[in-house]
C-alpha cells in the first residue's frame, strides 16, 4: 500500500501471555471498549474506507493453533502458531482503522470423511493410524486398505460406488501432484472446541467488527465427506469416478477478494492450507488479470509450516512456495513493518 497511516495502540485487554489458552470472550465488555476506542481514536466505519483492505485468516482455530490439540502447528520453534497468533492479534489492533473486512476460514469436519480413520479398514477390520498413514492407489489395489462398509449408509452411497470413488480420489491426488491422501486425526470437529477460533484472535476480530461496524465474514471449508479442502477456494478433487461434480471452487469468494484494493493473508499452516489457498488465488489471478497479483500481501511472520520433530518437516516446501509467490509478484511482508 502506498499511503502509510499511524498505527493505533494495542487495547489493554489484550494479553499475549494467554494467547495459548481457551477462554470465553466477554462480548459485551469488548463491545463497550470498542465503542470507546472509536471515540478516543476517531475511528470511522469501514463503509467509508477509500482503500478497501481484506484480512484473510486461514484456519486460526484451536485444533491447529494450541498445544494439546489434534494438529498443533509448532513450526521450527515448537511454538509457531502461538507466536503467529500473537502477531496476528497485534496486527489487527494496530491497523484497526485500515482493515475493512476480516475473513476467517473455518476448517469444518465430521467423523465420517474420506481422510478420517473411520472411513477405511484393512482385512482385519482395523482402522489406519492417523497422521502415520498415507493411502495410495497401490494400497487399494493390493487390498491393504478398503472403504469401511459401515460408512455406506450414513453417506448415502452404494458401497460399490463408494469404493470406486475412493479409488478414483486417491488416484486423482497422485496424478494432480497433490499430497497423497493422509489419514488425519479427527480434528476441527463441528460443534467441538477444536473447531472454534483461538480465543484471543476471536476477541480481536470481534473488537474490529464493533469498532469498524464491519461484519466478520466466516468461510466454512472442508465439510464435504468425499473430498478435502486444504484451500478455501477449491476442493482437492471436484468430481466423482463417473465425472459427476461433488464439489466446486468458491467462485463467490474469489471474485470478492479480487475486488479489494489489498488482500492480506495469514494463518495455518503455511505448508498446507495457507499455501494451497494462495496458490489457487494465484491461478485465478493469472486467468483474469496478472497485474492483480500486486494487491496480495503475505504476512510471513504470521504463519508456520507443519513440523513434527523426527517425523516430517514441511519447512522447505513452504519456503519454496512463498518464493514462487514472490516471484509471481505477490508481496512478502512482516506484520510489524507493514504500511498501509
Amino acid at each position: 500500500m502506498s499511503t502509510p497511516t499511524n498505527q493505533l495502540p494495542i487495547p489493554s485487554h489484550f494479553k499475549p501471555e494467554i494467547v495459548s489458552e481457551v477462554y470465553r470472550v466477554n462480548y459485551q465488555q469488548i463491545a463497550t471498549e470498542a465503542n470507546e476506542w472509536v471515540k478516543k481514536h476517531k475511528i470511522t466505519p469501514a463503509s467509508q474506507d477509500k482503500n478497501r483492505v481484506c484480512l484473510l485468516l486461514i484456519d486460526v482455530q484451536n485444533t491447529f493453533c494450541l498445544p494439546g490439540f489434534e494438529l498443533f502447528v509448532g513450526g521450527q520453534s515448537g511454538k509457531g502458531a502461538i507466536e503467529d497468533n500473537i502477531r496476528i492479534c497485534e496486527f489487527i489492533y494496530r491497523n484497526l482503522g485500515s482493515i475493512t473486512t476480516i475473513v476467517p476460514t473455518l476448517d469444518t469436519h465430521t467423523a465420517m470423511q474420506i481422510f478420517h480413520p473411520i472411513f477405511w479398514i484393512n482385512n482385519s477390520g482395523q482402522h489406519p493410524t492417523p497422521a502415520a498413514t498415507n493411502i495410495t492407489p497401490a494400497d487399494i489395489e493390493k487390498g491393504i486398505w478398503k472403504v469401511n462398509p459401515g460408512a455406506t449408509s450414513s453417506l448415502g452411497w452404494d458401497y460399490e460406488l463408494l469404493k470406486k470413488h475412493a479409488y478414483h480420489y486417491v488416484k486423482q491426488l497422485t496424478q494432480n501432484g497433490k499430497y497423497p491422501l493422509t489419514v488425519w486425526p479427527y480434528h476441527s470437529m463441528l460443534g467441538g472446541i477444536g473447531h472454534a477460533l483461538v480465543s484471543a484472535v476471536e476477541e480481536a476480530i470481534f473488537f474490529h467488527s464493533i469498532a469498524r461496524s464491519s461484519q466478520t465474514q466466516f468461510e466454512i471449508k472442508g465439510n464435504n465427506p468425499l473430498t478435502e479442502n486444504y484451500s478455501v477456494l477449491r476442493p482437492e478433487v471436484a468430481t466423482s469416478f463417473d465425472n459427476r461434480p461433488i464439489a466446486e471452487k468458491n467462485t463467490r469468494l474469489i471474485k470478492q477478494l479480487l475486488q479489494y484494493d489489498a488482500v492480506i493473508i495469514a494463518g495455518q499452516a503455511k505448508s498446507h492450507c495457507v499455501a494451497w489457498t494462495i496458490d489457487d488465488l494465484l491461478t485465478e489471478i493469472k486467468q483474469i488479470d496478472a497485474s492483480l497479483v500486486k494487491k496480495i500481501y503475505l504476512l510471513e511472520d504470521c504463519t508456520s509450516p507443519v513440523v513434527v520433530k523426527g517425523v516430517v518437516d514441511h519447512t522447505q516446501a513452504a519456503n519454496e512456495a512463498y518464493k514462487r509467490f514472490a516471484a509471481a509478484g505477490m508481496n512478502i511482508v512482516k506484520s510489524g513493518s507493514f504500511k498501509f
